[in-house]
């Protein structure tokens, strides 16, 4: 019973993010996250253009909540929104740039806009990107063009948990035209890293420094013991 309450509540959430997601197309939306509190659920909404979410005096924010309320029976929903802090870092938001640029500039810049958001990545500390874009490009046989740069993991465990991937599509006169993008950010860990820790040279300073005092306050009992059995010896000649 417990298993299956677990699975319809992760059924529920994925359901939830999957109606933000299509209901919030071009506004820069890149994930969902929802959290369990005493007062209700709280649903934080990541986007790069946080304005077009809210609209004007919080009306879309507070029709999104009487939706979902609806739909899918909430009790309190808690709507918050998130501004993502790197957008050329986002999967999500370059697939829905990319699809953005070929629907409004058209197929014929296809390769201008892949190599242009591909520097864009680059430049902001990606490890390796690589973007497929398929479909009648530029003619009118199906074809698919791979943009690529940097280091990219393709296969093993990195590649599903350090490789972040989203799709997208684009709704032109020719057809409809698939974007696939793959993003490996700077904060992936790669099992074969090396880190070579220097040593520091301020604790072997310290250790000196101690070995020193501890050899002059040797130097100074002695020089105390000496002094006593010469003391002890004028005291017997006497």
């Amino acid at each position: 019973m417990i298993e299956r309450k677990i699975v319809a509540q992760k059924i529920k959430e994925f359901e939830i993010q999957e109606f933000i997601s299509k209901s919030m197309k071009n506004v820069g939306h890149s994930h969902t996250k929802m959290q369990k509190t005493p007062l209700g659920e709280k649903i934080i909404i990541y986007a790069s253009r946080p304005g077009l979410i809210v609209g004007r005096k919080g009306q879309n924010i507070k029709q999104l909540t009487k939706t979902l309320k609806k739909k899918f029976n909430l009790e309190n929903p808690q709507v918050e929104i998130s501004e993502v802090e790197n957008i050329n870092l986002d999967v999500n938001i370059i697939a829905e740039s990319i699809v953005d640029m070929l629907e409004r500039f058209g197929p014929e810049k296809f390769k201008a806009i892949g190599h242009r958001t591909m520097g864009n990545v680059m430049n902001a500390g990606a490890l390796g990107i690589e973007i497929i874009i398929s479909g009648k490009i530029p003619s009118s046989r199906a074809k698919s063009w791979r943009f690529y740069s940097g280091y990219l993991k393709k296969c093993g465990d990195i590649s599903i948990t350090g490789v972040d991937k989203a799709h997208a599509q684009a709704k032109l006169k020719t057809g409809i035209i698939g974007v696939r993008v793959s993003i490996m950010p700077p904060t992936t860990k790669l099992p074969d890293h090396v880190e070579i820790i220097e040593e520091k040279e301020e604790k072997k300073e310290e250790i000196k420094e101690e070995k020193e005092e501890g050899k002059e306050e040797e130097k100074k009992k002695e020089e105390k013991k000496t002094k006593k059995k010469e003391e002890k010896n004028e005291h017997k000649g006497d």
